[in-house]
């Protein structure tokens, strides 16, 4: 398991843990005066599309626009490519040929 994301607030914190399949956990850290909770999960594209994480849900929405042949931003679609270079070197992830 791998450290996903945190979060401010535990309800917030609860339902991100609720989205996810497979091992995980969900741990609090007192940091000063508050808490901070930390989403350990497996590191799955999946997971980061649930969670809103990384543009995914965006990047969806570019490709399906691009499949129908309407008008898209093939800008933002690389912008969001070149974010995926993160998570994919960070968790040993390859991003799908679809895409791209």
């Amino acid at each position: 398991m791998h450290l996903l994301n945190t979060y401010d607030d535990q309800e917030d914190a609860e339902a991100a843990e609720k989205l996810l399949t497979g091992a995980k956990r969900l741990a609090s850290d007192r940091d000063d005066n508050e808490v901070i909770y930390r989403l350990f999960g497996e590191p799955t594209w999946s997971h980061f599309f649930k969670l809103g994480m990384y543009d995914l849900q965006e990047l969806k929405t570019l490709v399906e626009a691009r499949k129908k042949g309407e008008g898209y931003d093939p800008e933002r679609h690389q912008s969001i490519l070149s974010g995926l270079k993160f998570p994919a070197n960070t968790y040993g992830l390859s991003i799908p040929e679809h895409w791209l």
